[in-house]
């Protein structure tokens, strides 16, 4: 099951598909394992050929799933209104993630810049944050007791993220330091620590059970200045504040603090 679970993971991150090998490959295991569990997922309709001999790719089978799913645990219906108006405000790309256990995952976007530089990171939605290295993330783990936070975050790994600046590399000391910080400002920053030329700034979602999340404003760090992220700070805040209003409206969130 868990090599199953392996593969459909790395063909969300492969739209055009992966050859048998590839996949074999990359997640470590024989080809001809792999070629069988991915006749299996193409019978039971996850998984498609393009050809005889092809690629393997996705079908919508999980995508529909997901989106069935969001939409009766009522996420987007009750976040969507509060991402569209900050980021008309802001003009930037708007994100919320969602907590479950010791991961934060982006489940929801809204996209306020119209013209010129902007983040637009679509494969990202439904990914993982990283804990030690975006906003999302040091806004949520900012929100948690100290050694909870900083347990979660070594757990993940501080690595730097595929695509950081380079020197974006942390110490645990270093990463406390980041999350006093933030705790003491109210709001965390990233800036070119999870993607080069990209800032952002984000602020815990919590609840009157508990912390569920965090909400972001990103874009291009020309325009995503210190001074702007602070700028920015006071509406995010209200906007968080809202979503946490609202949250009494998802059983699933409700159970998530």
């Amino acid at each position: 099951m868990e090599r199953t679970l392996r593969i459909l993971e790395l063909l969300s991150r492969a739209p055009d598909g992966l050859p048998v090998g590839g996949v074999a490959a990359t997640l470590d295991m024989p080809a001809s394992a792999a070629h069988r569990m991915l006749g299996e997922l193409q019978s039971l309709g996850y998984v498609r050929q393009s050809r005889a001999q092809g690629d393997y790719a996705l079908t919508l089978r999980l995508a529909a799933m997901g989106a069935a799913w969001m939409g009766r645990a009522g996420l987007c219906d009750i976040a969507q209104p509060v991402l569209d108006s900050l980021a008309a405000q802001s003009g930037e790309l708007v994100r919320l993630s969602v907590a479950e256990g010791d991961r934060l995952t982006w489940i929801a976007v809204a996209q306020g810049a119209v013209n010129g530089l902007r983040y637009d990171p679509a494969s990202e939605q439904g990914e993982t944050v990283n804990l030690a290295h975006s906003a999302s993330g040091r806004a949520w783990l900012s929100a948690l007791p100290e050694e909870v936070a900083l347990a979660r975050a070594a757990g993940q790994g501080l690595a730097s993220p595929e695509g950081a600046a380079p020197g974006s590399a942390l110490r645990i000391e270093d990463l406390a330091r980041i999350l006093r910080d933030s705790r003491a400002q109210g709001h965390a920053t990233a800036c070119d620590s999870f993607l080069a030329g990209m800032a952002a700034v984000a602020v815990p979602v919590v609840t009157e059970s508990g912390t569920v999340g965090a909400l972001s404003i990103a874009g291009p760090s020309s325009r995503m200045t210190p001074a702007r992220m602070r700028a920015l700070a006071p509406a995010l805040a209200a906007a968080a504040g809202r979503l946490a209003e609202l949250a009494a409206g998802s059983a699933w969130l409700r159970g998530q603090a």
